[in-house]
């Protein structure tokens, strides 16, 4: 029996927290480690105590909004936001982090991604952000996408 990589090992636990998702589009998991240790968790949805997605329905959906445009129209948060607040939340620092996220982060995300001290960003799926990808670079935070294979 092979032991999983740390990145594969981390990228499988982002994989289960995005199962938690309550976005009717797409589940998006996020894990926030330093030093092999998790700091905090977030996935994709409404903030806490509004109604869900799945209760209250899409705005994006409704209007036909593609992948990657109109993030104000949701009333979700990303994973990655929502991970970086719960280590707020709970005075856990994001400096010098690795952020692991079922998705490649959107513009928004990038932007407190790059504030919040975060130097590497493993993601498993592509977005339709180029902005994001010019920023996280300019920041020289580094991407990589080291799990070839889904994660079912």
């Amino acid at each position: 029996m092979s032991r999983p990589s740390w990145d594969e090992y981390f990228m499988r636990i982002t994989h289960e927290v995005a199962q938690r998702s309550t976005c009717l589009r797409r589940q998006v998991g996020a894990t926030l480690v330093r030093n092999k240790r998790i700091l905090a968790t977030g996935y994709n949805g409404a903030p806490s105590g509004l109604a869900h997605c799945e209760d209250a329905g899409c705005p994006r959906e409704r209007n036909n909004v593609p992948s990657g445009e109109r993030h104000e129209l949701c009333r979700g948060l990303h994973a990655e936001m929502n991970v970086l607040i719960q280590a707020a939340v709970f005075g856990v620092s994001t400096a010098d982090a690795t952020l692991y996220t079922t998705a490649h982060p959107c513009s928004l995300c990038a932007k407190m991604i790059i504030n919040a001290g975060v130097k590497r960003v493993v993601t498993l799926d592509d977005y339709p952000d180029e902005l994001s990808k010019q920023m996280l670079a300019e920041a020289k935070v580094t991407i990589e996408s080291p799990v070839t294979q889904k994660l079912s």
